[in-house]
């Protein structure tokens, strides 16, 4: 398990003491998960799959998909938890944007950014 959280946090690129004030532990405390010498606790694991989306079933036994299953809801709301502490201006232009713009233009919008994406990911 513990190469498994040591991944869920590379991937959300954390350094080991913003990881653990995710989830509410200190570095050490990361450090001694990441290391093996500690086992995390039962609340320590649904911490971790509730904070980052991560199957319970995988980062016990690695079997599986890493990332859950979400509803677009719970999607949302890890993605918006992700951005309340954010300081740079551009995200929070966006937001403000889009949190005053009429659903028409969203709609608009959304699927420019979809064309966006599929051209970035045919150029790589």
């Amino acid at each position: 398990m513990k190469d498994r959280i040591k991944k869920i946090r590379k991937e959300a690129n954390l350094s080991m003491e913003k990881f653990g004030k995710q989830i509410g532990i200190t570095k050490s405390s990361v450090s001694m998960l990441e290391s093996g010498r500690n086992a995390p606790s039962e609340q320590t694991i649904k911490l971790i799959c509730f904070e980052f989306g991560i199957n319970e079933n995988w980062l016990r036994t690695g079997e599986g998909e890493m990332k859950a299953a979400q509803t677009t809801q719970e999607r949302y709301n890890l993605n918006l938890k992700k951005l309340q502490p954010v300081n740079d201006e551009t995200i929070i232009r966006w937001v403000n944007a889009v949190a005053e713009t009429n659903p028409e233009a969203l709609k608009q919008i959304e699927e420019f950014m979809k064309k966006l994406l599929e051209n970035q990911d045919e150029e790589n």
